[in-house]
């Protein structure tokens, strides 16, 4: 798997296909490229889609050291910039739009257009999900809290009707260490006061069900970034970019597409 090299040496493996103006697709909190398996086809019809293994995850290094959304925004600047891609779109989900709003901020001539799914702005101005929540997520039992996060991530009726495996649920493989340096990096995002200053037409996307991140953290976002649209998909949980895929991916393309040819 062909890698770019990050500023402290990590290296960072990336994915490649589909054809058109590049879209940068940035997963989860703790995973990696494979969180966009079941719909990155609905993205390479009009897009050449880059994706990444986050430090800590998939064929990417796994220093022991801390991380920060920063730091993934950086990570991920350094795969374009061994692509020699002047300019892409950005789509990030859940802490993946955390990072995203990093990338707006600190590089935005690189940015065309950017998506913010799932995801909230940090800091003491985000709404947090409840202590219940975050009770069942931390259950000792491991069956027990990843059934839980199975229940944030989809309605059961789509789980029903739609058999593992679920990509959403995190890179198996992450060393211990790694886990929680995700952990940390994705709670430590506070992006509040920088928001103003993006300049990429933006899109938020959020489901109404969301409990994970909740959605009442959408109009946060919409309202605090200049001219930034949002869209909210009723009945839908975190990953409603799965499960309200057809309705989900036809928003995120139609808005790229207005913004196809944004130049430098």
């Amino acid at each position: 798997m062909p890698y770019a090299v990050a500023s402290d040496g990590t290296p960072i493996a990336y994915q490649e296909s589909g054809t058109g103006p590049s879209l940068l697709l940035l997963a989860g909190q703790a995973n990696n490229h494979h969180w966009w398996d079941r719909v990155r086809t609905d993205f390479d019809r009009h897009f050449h889609t880059v994706t990444i293994d986050y430090r800590g995850t998939g064929s990417s290094g796994k220093p022991e050291t801390e991380y920060s959304t920063e730091l993934f925004a950086e990570d991920a600047m350094c795969v374009l910039d061994a692509l020699g891609i002047e300019m892409a779109h950005v789509y990030g989900t859940s802490m993946g739009g955390r990072v995203a709003q990093w990338v707006a901020v600190r590089h935005p001539r690189r940015v065309r257009a950017l998506i913010l799914g799932c995801t909230s702005p940090g800091g003491t101005h985000a709404v947090e999900r409840s202590r219940e929540v975050r009770a069942n997520l931390a259950h000792p039992d491991p069956e027990r809290s990843r059934s839980a996060l199975l229940e944030l991530m989809y309605t059961r009726e789509w789980i029903r009707r739609n058999p593992a495996p679920y990509n959403t649920l995190g890179d198996a493989d992450m060393p211990a260490h790694a886990r929680l340096a995700h952990l940390r990096a994705s709670n430590g995002h506070d992006a509040w006061d920088a928001l103003p200053s993006i300049t990429a037409p933006t899109l938020v996307l959020h489901g109404t069900d969301d409990l994970l991140s909740p959605v009442d953290n959408a109009p946060l976002l919409a309202e605090r970034i200049p001219d930034a649209r949002m869209h909210l998909l009723p009945g839908a949980r975190h990953a409603y970019f799965e499960e309200e895929r057809e309705v989900a991916s036809a928003a995120a393309i139609s808005f790229l597409a207005e913004h196809r040819y944004s130049s430098l």
